[in-house]
């Protein structure tokens, strides 16, 4: 297992900043995703770990061994492919056989390594086939199992499961995090895909414009963004401006557009301050608009904000709704069936220990 240093990369094509500066630690045997829109250099960045891009500034650390004027070949790293990029004209385990006989292995030694690898990754006996015979599911387990026969010292995953349905993605998620469990190699993982990063990874790298906003477990960056941009961009969130001020009992709360919010539990702020409080879908209690004066019925604290629902969205094990209140739209989340519908009053209670707040954005 190893571990890698990035140390204040930078990576330019002209006059574009691709990669600003960005600093992180892979420790060893840890999954990375980095996570964030098309543009925001995490393609970059691992492309540079890899070494198929030269670095303007900066410097990548293999277990204290600096690499960056290293080629490819020489970093002792696995990549798979968006694309899976198997040759079609060689059987799975000509595939798999052909970085090993690069290397100069015996050819006892690369069946042995096929075998174990083929097993591995639930393929055994179809070394056989080729290519075009396997579904994407296999060719995508056939890419993985490429990238590990060489038994590198890193995994680098390019949103290898971008070309896959729905159903099969949420099957070789489980597939590719369970591998790296038991292979325990150190990997870094790039997606734009919010539930792959989530489901996956130790930790979840959040990009913008080539630096970092957020590095954390993915229940910090989820329950504690770093910021308004990070919290609207990892799953939905409600982002309600507000000021610090009191109660008409003197007890503090944050004035907002949809009405008094909680202070969110641990802050101290002082009276006048602007900030942004981020409010989850699931973390909004919805009741019915009688009900304002008692608890809400989905177990929030009980509310004082009035509001009516616009629309409701049905997803199976829960109703999305958007909310009218104050001019603002806000999406709250029930468990179905739907016990409201588009026009009804309702009661929204907002509940401290599930509020956080960010700055103002």
């Amino acid at each position: 297992m190893t571990t890698v240093v990035i140390q204040s990369l930078v990576k330019r094509y002209g006059a574009t900043t691709a990669v600003d500066g960005i600093s992180l630690q892979i420790e060893h045997g840890e999954f990375i995703s980095l996570l964030g829109p098309s543009g925001c250099g995490k393609t970059t960045t691992l492309r540079c770990l890899a070494g198929f891009e030269t670095i303007d500034e900066g410097r990548i650390l293999f277990d204290g061994r600096d690499v960056a004027g290293l080629p490819p070949e020489e970093r002792d790293i696995g990549m798979v492919f968006q694309s899976y990029a198997l040759f079609p004209h060689m059987t799975v385990a000509g595939n798999l056989a052909f970085g090993l006989e690069m290397r100069r292995l015996r050819q006892a030694e690369i069946d042995r390594r096929v075998r174990a690898v083929l097993d591995l990754v639930q393929l055994g006996g179809l070394g056989a086939r080729y290519p075009r015979e396997l579904s994407g599911g296999q060719q995508q387990r056939v890419a993985l199992a490429r990238a590990l026969v060489i038994e590198p010292k890193i995994l680098l995953l390019d949103e290898p499961l971008a070309n896959l349905d729905a159903t099969l993605r949420d099957e070789m998620r489980t597939f590719i995090r369970d591998l790296q469990k038991r292979v325990g190699i150190s990997t870094l993982y790039v997606t734009h895909d919010q539930a792959e990063a989530m489901t996956m990874s130790d930790r979840v790298v959040v990009m913008f414009g080539g630096r970092i906003a957020q590095a954390a477990s993915p229940e910090v960056v989820y329950d504690m963004p770093a910021s308004a941009a990070v919290a609207r961009f990892v799953g939905q969130a409600n982002v309600v401006p507000g000021v610090v001020g009191v109660r008409a009992d003197g007890l503090p709360a944050i004035h907002s557009p949809v009405g008094l919010l909680p202070l969110p539990l641990g802050l101290q702020l002082a009276i006048g301050t602007r900030l942004s409080v981020v409010a989850r879908p699931q973390a909004i209690g919805l009741s019915a608009a009688r009900a304002a004066n008692s608890a809400s019925a989905d177990g929030a604290a009980a509310g004082g904000v009035a509001a009516n629902i616009a629309a409701r969205y049905f997803h199976g094990a829960f109703i999305d709704y958007r909310v009218a209140v104050g001019g603002q739209m806000l999406s709250v989340q029930a468990p179905a069936p739907a016990r409201h519908q588009a026009g009804d009053e309702v009661q929204l209670g907002f509940d401290a220990a599930r509020l956080w707040a960010v700055e103002a954005a």
